[in-house]
């Protein structure tokens, strides 16, 4: 059974930085196109922001967080990061990770969430200006 399980979310001041975790199990995540989502509040859209193909050697960034946040992942602990920086209040969200079979990120379908088959519960992430 697939679990992930997302952590490090906060509130922070705009152009400040958090790290978010997402331990899974079930899955060794490095054989995944292993993405980060994020939901503003009610309404919008999940929104594609980084993905990750480890053995394909590649990740993939949404235009709006290029040079900003960095996708990362310890295949020891099986854990996948998003390091974010220069945080805006638009990047206010609940931030999701999720896995996908790898051709999702190889195909350049990262960004679509039907693409995905397990999510986490996702943490909160709060900037504020």
């Amino acid at each position: 059974q697939v679990q992930l399980v997302e952590s490090g979310g906060g509130s922070v001041q705009a152009g400040g930085s958090l790290r978010l975790s997402c331990a899974a199990s079930g899955v060794t995540i490095s054989n995944y196109c292993m993405g980060w989502f994020r939901q503003a509040p009610a309404g919008k859209e999940r929104e594609g922001v980084a993905a990750i193909y480890t053995y394909g050697g590649s990740t993939y960034y949404a235009d709006s967080v290029k040079g900003r946040f960095t996708i990362s992942q310890d295949n020891a602990k099986n854990t996948l990061y998003l390091q974010m920086s220069s945080l805006k209040p638009e990047d206010t969200a609940m931030y999701h990770c999720a896995v996908a079979y790898f051709r999702v990120c190889e195909s350049g379908r990262w960004y679509s969430h039907f693409a995905y088959t397990n999510w986490g519960h996702g943490t909160q992430v709060t900037v504020s200006s």
